[in-house]
């Protein structure tokens, strides 16, 4: 599945459960008509209360037994048992028992979506499921996974008579109760009807766009089946490892093209009840996989094709797309991303075709479906408009994500969820060694920390985060959702990397082609692959480690957090305890166990040094000793591979802070990024002081690399900075002190921005990095980025076609705002109530929220409560007035007259969000008390004591970054 965003990647599972509980008070109001009217028997399960609701259809014959012995059908009630309704037994676990083997799937689905009817909300399919199993395990209940279906009828033909079926709801399970068991060794097949409904804002199961394409309202339904969601769809054995092959036919209106995970079989004509035809497309069978890859998609769209090595690539999307030319770009990166992946692993990519599709709404944003990759348009489309954004690199990084996912995962699955970085991490780790493959140019090792490696190590710590890989086989299904978290990708990745750095490429590609080769169409667990890993260690005598190649990672796949490695460089003494939030002091390590076994690749001087290992608390290495009177500098973690933080005793740091000094290009870019990223995390969480961190930004008038300029304003220019009151004694230091040290990269990049902008585009770094840089020295008052703010906004307005540069559109119109009258206010109130972009139009909110007028803010509160447009948007204008400094106040009067309003159009949880964003600045009881005195008359009890709970934590903050920031204006006094 694509990497995880800020939307998340499924509806709530809140909003499942609520769902379920619906279901099944409808399906108990059904029963109860059925025993009225008398149109169905109800038959309780042996030992089970009777709650019959709508019959179900299963057939059960035993193979190889072609004609089933004669028996008459009989109809079964279905029940839905809530736990504490039945007795105990394995409908309560987690996990399937091992009774059942799939094999095979006969699948058939017959959405009733139709051009002319389109669906408001809602729409009603039927399916029918052959699924053939071999029974392991005498028994005679049945156990599969169903949810949110309504079985159609239930018989059993064959010696097999007297079945019941009933749901434990709460464990999505289907139970089949039958009279006789299974024969151990003996094959099946399980015959089952049934029908649901398809919603348009549920992205589980099977799932509603509706959209407009050519100027026509047009619908199209399509699947998320992973991790869990099979179960919505069809019965099936829901399970990782459970993997079958799959026939699939797709019943659909004749103008709609139907698409599943392998090529089309055939088709034929259906004619319904009432005489309309329907198209019936049958699909070839796949290889061995497990439900959650199981694909289908229905959908009036075009295609463009191209062939790769004598396989089909197809992808499709809206016609209006296809003809604009949107999908090209994605369409010349992915036949050759397949191809590299092939010869890198020396396996061929499996199926004979591959299908990728792009849907106007896909909350997960990309699906690997093996042969129908799902994408949501806006990681997949490249507009023309889109030239100087960072798009074009990440829809080549979704694309090789996806891709790699055909390998691990498709071709390699997990065999339980706990596993699940096996296929997120190797997935996000290839899709940079695409990338880099592709394009040579591009600085590998700092793309790598600024997507990955700072935003994991900015989240994980000893204390409250989860190990990669997990030891708990069981899950709730709402558990197993969580785990697609920045831990299972990014810490994933990591790890990934990692390992390659401390091996070699060679070898490391070696053992997962062996790794991959060996559970081709099956499954694996995380010591199958330190398993290969050791092969091929054992096959050559160049790579010696300190320990198996198990236990090295499992010192960092089953336990939280990181290390911390501490160089003494006086003494050569290094050290590691774990990463620890706000460290205290003489904070000791959790336990005996919690060490790591850490690679250490180092420099000195510039020059790459041999491999180390630190395997215990401490240990001493003496070539990494310097003295106070040499020039020597030692650098540990080689380009950031290791996932680690490093610290240095105040000589360490002295003698990089004088290299900086001296020539700074003499410790390359990856490192200067690292020194200060680290000094300044080390310092929030008090393992080194501020001064330190501090001291390495002295040499910055000489730095030139605008991801380093990033690093630094991103850990020294925070939001609390900026938008804080009471930070007015540092700001004139701070502006002092960076103005002086801004001009050389700022010179470099606002002359590429006013003689050749589109220089950029091929500049990811610069891409994702200048609006920091842009608006950092507009809050500073660089008097050429005010200017250029207002020429930029002033052409814009002027001539529209004049688009202002994306990477810092924000900032312009924000200062656009902020510099001009009511007029640019005005203006941009147009603009927004013309637009219907959801992301214009919320980056318009924003910059009318950055006016320094009182009236000028208060009147767009007042607008946003009261008139369109925006009652249409969800955008909360109150927060981001409040947000601002002079905002706050103007947002705190506002509220005083209009909370029930605010509350209306918002909701409760606004106003408390409100009171966090004017209240971000105190620092005393009091000020917690006339806060809340302020807000007692709009809230209800409960939430007023959360909201002092939450108003102390601020606090607390606020009076610990005092500190820090009192520190750093006697810093700056120093050194301004």
């Amino acid at each position: 599945m694509g990497p995880p965003s800020n939307s998340g990647f499924y509806v709530s599972r809140a909003v499942a459960l609520l769902l379920a509980g619906l279901v099944a008070a409808l399906l108990l109001a059904l029963a109860v008509l059925a025993a009225l009217y008398g149109h169905c028997e109800r038959v309780p399960p042996s030992g089970l209360p009777g709650l019959g609701d709508s019959e179900a259809e299963s057939s059960l014959r035993q193979k190889p037994t072609r004609t089933p012995k004669p028996s008459s059908a009989r109809e079964l009630a279905v029940t839905t048992t809530p736990s504490d309704w039945r007795p105990p037994g394995p409908w309560d676990q987690l996990r399937l028992p091992p009774w059942l083997v799939p094999l095979h799937y006969d699948l058939e689905l017959w959405p009733q979506l139709r051009p002319d009817h389109l669906p408001a909300g809602s729409l009603l399919f039927t399916g029918r499921v052959n699924i053939t199993v071999r029974c392991t395990v005498a028994t005679s209940r049945l156990l599969l996974h169903s949810l949110f279906q309504d079985c159609e009828r239930a018989e059993v033909r064959g010696p097999l008579s007297r079945d019941d079926v009933w749901f434990a709801v709460d464990t999505e399970y289907m139970v089949l109760e039958l009279s006789e068991p299974l024969k151990p060794g003996s094959s099946y097949e399980l015959q089952l009807s049934f029908s649901g409904l398809v919603y348009e804002d549920l992205k589980e199961g099977l799932f509603l766009n509706v959209y407009t394409d050519q100027g026509e309202r047009r619908a199209l339904l399509a699947s998320q089946l992973e991790p869990t969601f099979a179960r919505y769809v069809f019965p099936c054995f829901d399970e990782p490892a459970l993997k079958a092959t799959f026939n699939i036919t797709i019943i659909h209106h004749p103008s709609y093209v139907a698409l599943s995970n392998m090529p089309k079989l055939g088709q034929s004509v259906k004619e319904d009840v009432n005489g309309s035809k329907w198209t019936v497309t049958t699909f070839s069978t796949t290889p061995h996989m497990p439900t959650y890859l199981v694909a289908f998609v229905i959908c009036d769209y075009d295609h463009v094709n191209r062939t790769e090595r004598g396989k089909e690539i197809r992808i499709w999307a809206r016609k209006d797309a296809i003809a604009n030319g949107s999908i090209d770009f994605a369409l010349n990166i992915t036949g050759p991303t397949f191809s590299f992946l092939e010869d890198l692993f020396n396996i061929s990519y499996s199926l004979p075709k591959a299908d990728i599709i792009a849907l106007p709404s896909f909350d997960n944003h990309a699906m690997e479906n093996w042969g129908l990759m799902i994408f949501d348009e806006s990681v997949l489309l490249l507009e023309p408009k889109d030239q100087l954004t960072e798009k074009k690199i990440l829809i080549s990084y979704i694309v090789s994500h996806e891709i790699g996912h055909q390998w691990f995962g498709n071709l390699v699955t997990m065999n339980w969820w706990n596993n699940i970085w096996l296929k997120e991490g190797f997935a996000s780790y290839f899709e940079f060694e695409v990338i880099n493959y592709f394009n040579p140019k591009l600085p590998r090792n700092e793309i790598f920390f600024s997507n990955i490696l700072h935003n994991v190590l900015r989240e994980d710590h000893a204390l409250v985060t989860r190990a990669v890989a997990l030891k708990v086989e069981h899950f709730k299904t709402s558990e197993i959702e969580e785990l697609y978290d920045l831990f299972t990708y990014s810490k994933g990745a990591s790890m990934a990397r990692m390992l390659s750095g401390f091996l070699n490429e060679h070898l490391f590609v070696s053992a997962l082609k062996s790794y991959l080769k060996t559970f081709s169409y099956s499954n694996a667990e995380q010591d199958d692959l330190w398993r290969h890993f050791q092969m091929a260690i054992d096959d050559q005598s160049t790579v010696i480690l300190p320990a198996t190649i198990k236990k090295i990672m499992d010192s960092w796949t089953h336990q939280s957090g990181f290390p911390v490695i501490t160089l003494n460089v006086s003494t050569g003494i290094m050290k590691q305890e774990p990463f620890y939030l706000e460290k205290v002091k003489n904070q000791t390590l959790l336990t005996s166990n919690d060490t790591w076994i850490v690679p250490i690749l180092w420099i000195k001087n510039g020059t790459t040094q041999s491999l180390v290992w630190l395997d215990q608390r401490s240990k001493v290495f003496p070539e990494m000793q310097v003295s106070d009177s040499d020039h020597d500098w030692v650098i540990l973690n080689l380009n950031m591979t290791g996932y680690y933080r490093v610290n240095y005793d105040k000589l360490g740091w002295k003698k990089l802070n004088q290299q900086l000094e001296k020539d700074p290009k003499a410790i390359p870019v990856i490192h200067r990024l690292q020194l200060i990223d680290d000094a300044f995390s080390l310092s929030k969480n008090n393992y080194i002081e501020i001064e330190t961190a501090l001291e390495l930004t002295k040499y910055l008038a000489e730095e030139d690399e605008i991801i380093v300029w990033h690093t630094v304003l991103v850990n020294l220019v925070t939001r609390d900075l900026v938008s804080d009151v009471n930070n007015y004694d540092i700001y004139p230091l701070l502006k002092k002190y960076l103005l002086k040290r801004l001009n050389l990269i700022w010179n470099i990049y606002s002359t590429i921005i006013r003689e050749n902008v589109l220089a950029l585009q091929d500049d990811y770094l610069a891409l994702i990095s200048l609006e920091k840089l842009f608006g950092t020295a507009c809050w500073l008052g660089l008097e050429d980025c005010l200017q250029l703010s207002k020429e930029l906004f002033t052409k814009w307005v002027d001539h529209p076609e004049n688009e202002i540069p994306y990477p810092i559109k924000d900032v312009v119109l924000c200062y656009g705002i902020a510099l001009g009258s009511d007029k640019e206010w005005d203006i941009l109130l147009n603009t927004y109530t013309n637009t219907t972009k959801e992301e214009e139009k919320i980056q318009l909110a924003y910059a009318m929220s950055c006016s320094k007028d009182p009236w000028i803010l208060n009147r767009f509160m007042e607008y946003a409560i009261s008139t369109s447009p925006f009652t249409s948007n969800e955008t909360n204008v109150i927060e981001i007035v409040a947000a601002s400094e002079v905002g706050r106040y103007v947002a705190k009067d506002f509220l005083v007259d209009n909370w029930q309003a605010v509350s209306k159009r918002y909701g409760t949880q606004s106003l408390i969000n409100l009171i966090y964003a004017i209240g971000r600045a105190i620092t005393t009881d009091l000020q917690i008390v006339e806060l809340q005195q302020f807000f007692s008359n709009m809230l209800e009890e409960h939430s007023r004591i959360s909201i002092h709970a939450k108003l102390q934590t601020i606090k607390n903050e606020n009076l610990k970054n005092k500190k820090q920031n009192a520190r750093m204006a006697a810093w700056l006094r120093r050194n301004t």
